[in-house]
């Protein structure tokens, strides 16, 4: 996608129509095909928004982040669900966030919700920066995963493609539950870091 696409959208805060739609291609390529180029793609564009997103909504870095990596697992695991028809990848990624975190606070606090609470109603997906092409960024994806720790890379592999929760990773590897979220959130770190910086 040219760079004069990722301009525009850039100034209006909101992806072009050829840029949805690219989107959207890649949200069934991996629900047909369990595509990992194109779910590397949307992991990389989309993790650091939602994240983003959760934390305007009242959720603390380290919740953002945990709820984050848990929206992209539910992006490889239930992609199938998404219809192009009937919203565009942002609104269905926020949509799913907004959900986790209302979920967060439902396990954390007694009183119900008031569904009209500011801080639980959606708000306008994030600005869209300049987007680079999706061979480039599978590319950038591979490399960053290849140079993370073996037993991070095992973990990753077990979230995104295996499509296992925390808690199943702590049950196959018998490691505590505390800790694989943990070793989990530090993989994510890298890999988002080593993507936004791929000096």
């Amino acid at each position: 996608m040219g760079s004069a696409a990722g301009k525009a959208s850039a100034t209006s805060g909101t992806l072009s129509e050829g840029e949805r739609d690219r989107f959207a291609d890649l949200m069934e390529a991996v629900a047909i095909h369990k595509d990992k180029a194109a779910y590397g793609e949307l992991f990389a564009y989309y993790g650091p928004r939602v994240k983003a997103y959760l934390m305007r909504l009242g959720a603390d870095n380290a919740l953002a982040e945990e709820l984050a990596q848990d929206v992209m697992v539910t992006v490889w695991r239930k992609a199938d669900l998404f219809d192009r028809t009937q919203a565009s990848v942002s609104t269905w990624l926020f949509r799913v966030a907004r959900n986790k975190r209302i979920d967060a606070i439902r396990r954390t606090t007694k009183p119900e919700l008031d569904p009209n609470d500011p801080l639980l109603l959606p708000s306008a997906p994030p600005a869209a920066d300049s987007l680079i092409t999706g061979a480039e960024r599978d590319q950038l994806v591979r490399a960053a995963i290849v140079d993370l720790p073996e037993e991070q890379r095992q973990l990753l592999h077990q979230a995104f493609y295996d499509g296992l929760s925390h808690r199943e990773i702590a049950e196959q590897t018998g490691t505590p539950l505390g800790t694989v979220k943990s070793r989990l959130r530090l993989a994510f770190l890298k890999l988002r870091s080593k993507l936004d910086s791929p000096d």
